[in-house]
């Protein structure tokens, strides 16, 4: 039984009321709410465990550095990866789609190479890439898609030649909500030897993962979107190309000796880990995939799935309502449009009623221009969410229509 109510009650945040009105959150594709686990695990490492990890002999650190590696082993079972050397901590999908960028790119991309991303990519998937362009002189070639927000195939097999070195795409759009046919795309890839790195970040939280299944090259999600706490991620790599890349960062724990005249690196993970890591972070996030695991993925995706089809069908009922992505693969997000209201007007007028949304471009204005919009009303679900607050939002929205 997926039990919604005991469910809710781990997250102390949604009983709180906003301008006089229970709080409907609907935010969950920019963060999740974190359950009392979470928290009451990374207080109490505050309070009992808290030394620096790795380094330090005494009793506090080599608890606070076994709590530190389990958490690297509960990501690893997490998304079913060979090993803990090929899982980094990160702050978050960002870092992990900037070291792979810079660190892939140093390695195995020179002036002229392509790199593969898709027309609905996070900023964090396209900046990183410019910033290699700008630095190395690559291209970035985009896979377009049709007006449902489902990726061309037929015209991504035709991007690849003898400069591509890499295809990045999203696992789920954080716009559209489409789930991308990754699996497919990666094999596409592969047929070429051509490696592939999956954003993530909207596809851990709402489904299972597992990378050596798909043959994912790289996998990156963050933290915070999971459940867990701000400021920490993952960015999983297969060991052989891990080990052929150069260090992202420079300072403490990423060295085996320095000298002036020559420094040897850490072996992997640590390579990429410069400096302290967030060890009470990466306890939360463990403590987050656990929570999630102990629901079971396969129950919270059917669970937003079922939400988001009763979204859909009551959304439509607006008149005038536009919506962005209709994928025959579409999770946990919808983004739309009323009439000619401006979505920043919605986002407020839905907020002064308790329900909390996203209004913008979404980190994703390439996206934006493709779809001849500045930007959309997204509401966005996750496993505690109620058909009753999906009903809340469409009284809001009817209302908002209403008044115009």
């Amino acid at each position: 039984m997926y039990d919604i109510q005991k469910i809710r009650e781990d997250f102390p945040i949604l009983s709180r009321e906003v301008y006089h009105h229970p709080l409907v959150y609907l935010d969950n594709g920019a963060t999740t709410q974190k359950p009392r686990q979470v928290i009451e695990a990374m207080v109490n490492e505050y309070y009992s465990v808290n030394a620096n990890v790795h380094r330090g002999v005494h009793f506090l650190s080599q608890q606070a550095t076994e709590l530190h590696e389990a958490s690297r082993e509960t990501v690893r079972r997490f998304i079913g990866a060979r090993s803990n050397s090929e899982i980094i901590f990160t702050r978050g999908t960002t870092e992990s789609m900037n070291l792979l960028a810079f660190c892939f790119g140093e390695a195995f991309m020179k002036e002229g190479d392509e790199v593969i991303v898709s027309t609905m990519e996070h900023h964090s998937n396209i900046v990183p890439w410019q910033l290699l362009q700008k630095r190395k002189g690559i291209r970035i070639q985009v896979i377009p898609m049709n007006d449902k927000g489902e990726l061309q195939l037929e015209e991504y097999k035709k991007l690849f030649n003898e400069h591509t070195k890499l295809v990045s795409v999203a696992h789920v759009s954080n716009v559209l909500g489409t789930v991308n046919p990754v699996r497919e795309i990666i094999r596409i890839a592969h047929e070429r030897d051509i490696p592939v790195a999956i954003d993530g970040a909207q596809g851990a939280p709402h489904m299972k993962v597992d990378v050596q299944a798909l043959d994912a090259d790289f996998y990156a999600f963050s933290g915070h979107k999971i459940y867990g706490p701000t400021g920490v991620g993952v960015l999983y790599g297969k060991e052989k190309l891990l080990d052929a890349m150069p260090p992202y960062q420079g300072g403490g724990e990423m060295i085996q000796r320095v000298s002036f005249e020559k420094t040897t690196f850490n072996t992997l993970p640590f390579k990429f880990e410069a400096g302290t890591p967030d060890y009470v972070a990466t306890t939360g996030l463990a403590k987050a995939l656990d929570y999630v695991s102990a629901i079971g993925m396969n129950q919270i995706q059917l669970h937003e799935q079922e939400l988001t089809q009763y979204a859909m069908q009551q959304i439509r009922q607006i008149p005038d309502i536009h919506i962005y992505g209709e994928a025959e693969q579409k999770d946990a997000v919808i983004s739309f449009n009323v009439g000619k209201i401006h979505h920043l007007d919605i986002g407020m007028l839905l907020d002064r009623l308790g329900i909390a949304v996203r209004t913008g471009h979404h980190c994703a204005e390439p996206l934006m221009q493709r779809l001849g919009i500045e930007g959309t009303v997204r509401a966005s679900f996750a496993l505690y969410n109620t058909k009753t607050e999906v009903d809340q939002l469409i009284a809001g929205l009817d209302r908002i229509a209403k008044m115009f």
